[in-house]
């Protein structure tokens, strides 16, 4: 069975994006060679991705370009070669190479995926989709790199969820830009 895992940067108070949806506060000045290949190990061992429409064009806006290439030649490799599933009921077609458009329930696609034998799915972004996956107690871990930066005000990751969800720490890891990853498992329930 294929394990699901959602990946997210978060502020120090909680939000994955901010009031007008940028992400522009995940991208340090300060250099950190040590998270930069953090990022790009998880890169080379990701099997397919799961976006929803806001982040799909988010990424295909960016990973497919000549600058990417340049800036970040692994990962703009990697994504672009990895298979890709974008969930959205308003896209009418996508144009990110080894992308699928699903119009499908979302719950009943990734269960299928996860039981499909295939590789590992990873959530990059896509608050809506994880908290709609988190609700149905399908992703197995939550790795939440928090940045240190407080918005205020913005979108909170896990919007949408209603109860409480216990989780346990499995793994932790800090870098020297200032980045803390956390990494969780639901609890038995």
């Amino acid at each position: 069975m294929a394990r699901l895992v959602s990946f997210n940067n978060v502020t120090l108070d909680g939000c994955f994006a901010d009031r007008d949806g940028g992400i522009q506060w995940t991208v340090r000045s300060r250099s950190d060679p040590e998270f930069d290949a953090f990022v790009e190990e998880n890169a080379r061992t990701g099997g397919r991705l799961v976006f929803g429409r806001i982040t799909y064009e988010l990424m295909a806006s960016y990973w497919p370009t000549p600058i990417a290439s340049r800036e970040d030649p692994a990962v703009a490799e990697r994504m672009n070669a990895m298979p890709k599933v974008v969930f959205s009921r308003t896209l009418t077609r996508v144009s990110w190479s080894n992308t699928t458009l699903e119009r499908a329930d979302l719950e009943a696609t990734v269960r299928r995926m996860k039981n499909d034998g295939g590789p590992d799915v990873a959530i990059l972004g896509s608050g809506s989709v994880v908290s709609q996956l988190a609700r149905a107690g399908l992703i197995d871990e939550f790795q939440i790199v928090v940045n240190p930066v407080i918005l205020g005000a913005g979108r909170p990751l896990f919007d949408g969820i209603t109860k409480p969800l216990p989780l346990e720490l499995v793994k932790s890891r800090a870098f020297a830009n200032g980045n803390v990853l956390l990494c969780y498992s639901p609890s038995p329930r």
